[in-house]
């Protein structure tokens, strides 16, 4: 609110002061252009000022702790308006008071309206400010929770898109684990175990955010692996990346659901050998990180397919608010997922 000078010191300090000693010396100026002797002026202006600043003070009581609204919107006015002439009333009083010079007792006399008006104005346009001051305060801490909100639900999805990574990826695990257990049950156990380092190593990051990639194609070749233990020599992934990007930042496991992707639209529909690239470079302050592997496009689509495209893309729109940054295009015989990682350093 506008009087929270009163309550905050480093303002308080100087903007309360030096309003007093404005109102001083316009009022003191105001008295000498009238030709009324130094002395009188000096009191005059200065009880006036202490009128004024105890009626700001006041003010800041009562709409501090009460916001005119709707029916009671006339106190806004009625308020200021009493309040003036309260401090014009105890103004004369005082100067009765203390002072005995008839012609400056008739002067005070005759600007008594004057001086209520005036007053009456200063605060009346005080406790306006005040109310839109006011609202403004309101409409900002109303946008603040807004936000809040906004950053929580996202936090929330972004939580619950990482959990659901980790099912989807264990499913298809234990899927191949159940199609070794019979045929090659050594591979079986192989796979169980490289699975649970796997698991191990990704829940304890589970509160990170971003890791390097150097971090990330770790977690990576585990899961390779463990889908190598099922594919054999089937699969070759090749790595095309510099070592200069290894400490580039990104959002953890964002490349394994591409690559769980790739092996689903080229092993289960290719047969043979399938190579998937996994390239990257800079591109402006992009990181721009390429999947790229074989497909049968008359094979049927293998059943899942498109969680890992979909969970990277919400993910991607959570973090940036944009809708660009990943793109997949079929050119022949060849699938390619391209991603975009904005650099903030």
């Amino acid at each position: 609110m506008f009087f929270n000078a009163f309550s905050n010191p480093k303002l308080g300090k100087w903007i309360i002061p030096g309003t007093g000693v404005i109102w001083f010396l316009g009022c003191f100026l105001l008295l000498w252009s009238y030709e009324i002797e130094t002395e009188p002026a000096l009191i005059d202006a200065l009880v006036f000022a202490l009128c004024f600043l105890g009626g700001i003070f006041v003010l800041d009581r009562v709409f501090s702790l009460f916001t005119p609204k709707g029916k009671n919107l006339w106190l806004l006015f009625a308020v200021p308006l009493l309040l003036s002439w309260i401090g014009v009333v105890a103004h004369r009083y005082a100067l009765t008071w203390w002072l005995d010079d008839i012609e400056y007792l008739d002067f005070l006399s005759s600007s008594f309206y004057l001086r209520w008006s005036v007053l009456a104005l200063a605060f009346q346009l005080i406790s306006v400010l005040a109310l839109v001051m006011s609202q403004l305060e309101l409409q900002e801490e109303v946008r603040k929770r807004e936000a809040q909100m906004l950053q929580l639900s996202k936090e929330a999805e972004l939580a619950q898109l990482r959990q659901q990574l980790q099912p989807h990826f264990l499913f298809n695990s234990l899927n191949s684990i159940n199609a070794l257990v019979v045929t090659q049950p050594k591979k079986a156990r192989e796979m169980v175990l490289q699975l649970s380092e796997f698991l191990r190593g990704t829940i304890r990051k589970d509160s990170q955010k971003w890791i390097t990639l150097e971090e990330e194609l770790n977690y990576l070749k585990m899961y390779l692996d463990i889908e190598r233990v099922r594919f054999g020599h089937r699969l070759e992934v090749e790595f095309c990346l510099e070592e200069d990007f290894y400490q580039v930042k990104l959002p953890q496991l964002l490349i394994q659901p591409l690559v769980e992707n790739a092996i689903k639209h080229g092993l289960y529909g290719v047969t043979g050998e399938v190579k998937i690239e996994i390239t990257g470079k800079k591109d402006g302050s992009y990181f721009v990180l390429e999947v790229i592997n074989p497909f049968d496009p008359e094979s049927t689509p293998a059943e899942g397919t498109g969680f890992g495209l979909n969970s990277v893309e919400r993910r991607l729109f959570l973090l940036f608010g944009r809708k660009d940054l990943i793109e997949s295009e079929a050119v022949a015989n060849v699938f390619k997922v391209r991603l975009k990682i904005p650099q903030f350093s």
